[in-house]
């Protein structure tokens, strides 16, 4: 009687009295647990001294099946940045997650995943620039860091896709608690701003793209499908197997439908604006049926694309981000004001100075947040100012027709104050934008503002909890009571 445990090799241990080096009952060879080495040696002795000598080595073997007694906390390192994501959840108002939970103790159903784990998973996978759902689901499954994030709870794909997207006010309400709670602490203040937009690539093709004719005549091609195949579907053998696949059909074309008319609805919009930039403009108007929200503008290489507008505005002392916006304007113009209303919103006070670069400065949003009640000075180039100084004029100067606040912005940026104010706004909006496309927020998978919107929320709770880490970090330095 024993026990044998196959692999790359195999070993008897046998568990009766006989000795081990003993033959058995049966009259066949006993394998041993030890090797004769002293026989070993001596075959070797009597072999020709030509014989080549073959090298014992320890060969991988990958079959041999092991127990490894391990608990999930023992996956990653005791200071590793995934326990530091986890505790940063563990301090978010997460109750009007946990509020929509139809499971409750003591009433049959299936109980769902933990928001809190939800939100941590996103979180680091934002920080590590995953952004596809199928990825990290594959993560979770092998990844030790995402799967101690797990703990355990098996997550899937879709899953995943439909909390990144569904809880938009929720995130925001995030961004507003986690900063007011910077701001509490004394570890940033909102003296002064910097605001920049980076276009980033929508989930659209070019090709997409299509005239009110053209949609017009998808939209009624589409309305058809969708009462031919509700009549086939009715028509059909409720017990037949393909059931399911003509149900899947008409879905598709039903969503088909709702996007061409949303595209429509977009259209209107569009050619109403085109229409009061250049009289009979409207022509020209095109919409996606892929991404009605999309538009095409000019990205950084100098090519036209389907893509957003991404607005971040951050201090300037600790490059924290205090305010998001996604617009689908392939401009910045006219994206200050609002901007500074969605600061006063969130904190009830709105920051002393604004520092955006020559594509928001117009004269309307200067003249509107500096005589604002909740306005803000506004540090904006002046512009053609090369071509002023090569006619022999002065850039700074006020103007025929200038009112006193315009004039005073002009003679602002003309002192050595404001120049070396200035330098900041490149080094902090510049400098986040590109910590987020180190995050490979190059392309928003997911399609409309709204959705668009949420994964810009994502990019700056990451990043805020990267600042506040290290906020904190500095603090403690040089007093531990203070960071507690």
């Amino acid at each position: 009687m024993g026990f044998t445990f196959r692999g790359g090799g195999s070993i008897y241990i046998p568990m009766s009295n006989t000795r081990l080096n003993q033959p058995s009952d049966s009259g066949l060879p006993q394998r041993t647990l030890f090797e004769n080495r002293a026989k070993e040696a001596d075959e070797r002795a009597a072999e020709p001294k030509n014989t080549p000598r073959v090298p014992r080595i320890r060969q991988a073997q990958r079959d041999q099946m092991e127990w490894l007694p391990m608990a999930l906390d023992d996956l990653i390192p005791k200071d590793h940045e995934a326990r530091s994501v986890w505790e940063f959840v563990g301090k978010m108002n997460l109750s009007p997650l946990y509020a929509r939970i139809a499971a409750v103790e003591g009433v049959p159903g299936r109980s769902p995943i933990d928001p809190k784990i939800l939100m941590a998973i996103w979180l680091y996978a934002t920080i590590d620039g995953v952004g596809s759902a199928r990825r990290l689901d594959e993560l979770c499954r092998h990844h030790h860091v995402y799967r101690w994030l797990c703990g355990g709870v098996s997550v899937n794909y879709h899953t995943l896709a439909d909390f990144r997207t569904q809880h938009a006010e929720l995130l925001s309400q995030l961004l507003t608690e986690s900063v007011a709670s910077l701001l509490s602490a004394g570890l940033i203040e909102l003296n002064r701003v910097a605001q920049d937009g980076m276009r980033v690539r929508a989930s659209a093709g070019s090709s997409s793209f299509r005239r009110r004719a053209t949609l017009e005549d998808c939209y009624t091609e589409a309305k058809a499908q969708v009462e031919a195949l509700r009549a086939e579907l009715e028509e059909a053998d409720p017990a037949a197997s393909n059931r399911r696949q003509e149900a899947a059909r008409q879905r598709a074309v039903r969503e088909k439908a709702a996007r061409l008319q949303h595209a429509l609805e977009e259209m209107a919009k569009l050619e109403s604006q085109k229409e009061s930039r250049e009289k009979g403009s409207k022509e020209k108007a095109r919409v996606s049926t892929t991404d009605p929200e999309a538009r095409k503008m000019k990205m950084g290489d100098g090519g036209f694309r389907p893509a957003y507008n991404v607005q971040f505005s951050t201090t300037t002392d600790s490059q924290v981000i205090v305010g998001v916006d996604v617009t689908n304007s392939g401009s910045d113009n006219g994206q200050m004001a609002p901007m500074n209303e969605q600061i006063y919103g969130r904190y009830d006070e709105s920051p002393g100075e604004t520092l955006v670069d020559g594509g928001f400065s117009t004269l309307k949003d200067i003249e509107s947040l500096t005589t604002s009640d909740h306005g803000t000075v506004v540090y904006a180039p002046v512009k053609d100012e090369e071509k002023k100084r090569s006619r022999g004029e002065n850039p700074f100067a006020p103007r025929a027709g200038d009112t006193p606040a315009i004039a005073a912005w002009r003679q602002r940026m003309g002192t050595e104050n404001a120049k070396e104010i200035y330098k900041e706004r490149a080094a902090t909006a510049e400098c986040v934008n590109a910590i987020a496309r180190n995050r490979n927020l190059w392309f928003i998978r997911v399609r409309g503002l709204v959705k668009a919107r949420a994964i810009a929320l994502w990019y700056a709770l990451a990043h805020n909890l990267r600042r506040a880490l290290a906020l904190r970090a500095e603090v403690k330095k040089l007093s531990p009571q203070a960071a507690t």
